[in-house]
């Protein structure tokens, strides 16, 4: 092996590795991240605020419980709310579901949404 093949085989793994450990997030770091998110979503089941409750939000589809007025557009995009699809959401919520009612502009910093992801992974069971 060349030593640019090797360099570059190096390479691949590192960031590979970096990627796994990053997607699997610091908790403790993502609860400080959520309190902004608490402003307006509870972590209670059916204790709405501005926004509804996200207890039990893993594996539900968007926008399908009865009691939240959900925007047209949420109940429309059939998204099932996963860590991938919570992901791309919080990322850019009007980019992921064009006209919704969060006036949230988003959290561009991905190492930010996995910690906050794995925090609301293990408090929404």
């Amino acid at each position: 092996m060349t030593f640019s093949k090797l360099l570059l085989s190096s390479a691949i793994v590192l960031l590979s590795m970096h990627g796994v450990a990053h997607a699997q997030g610091d908790p403790k770091r993502g609860e400080k991240l959520f309190e902004d998110c608490r402003a307006c979503h509870s972590v209670e089941r059916g204790v709405n605020g501005v926004g509804p409750s996200l207890h039990g939000v893993f594996g539900r589809r968007a926008a399908e419980r009865d009691d939240f007025r959900y925007s047209p557009a949420l109940k429309r995009s059939g998204i099932t709310w996963t860590p991938q699809t919570m992901d791309a959401f919080a990322a850019d919520p009007q980019k992921t579901v064009p006209a919704n009612r969060m006036p949230y502009a988003g959290m561009p910093d991905a190492r930010d949404r996995a910690d906050l992801i794995m925090y609301m992974q293990q408090v929404f069971k």
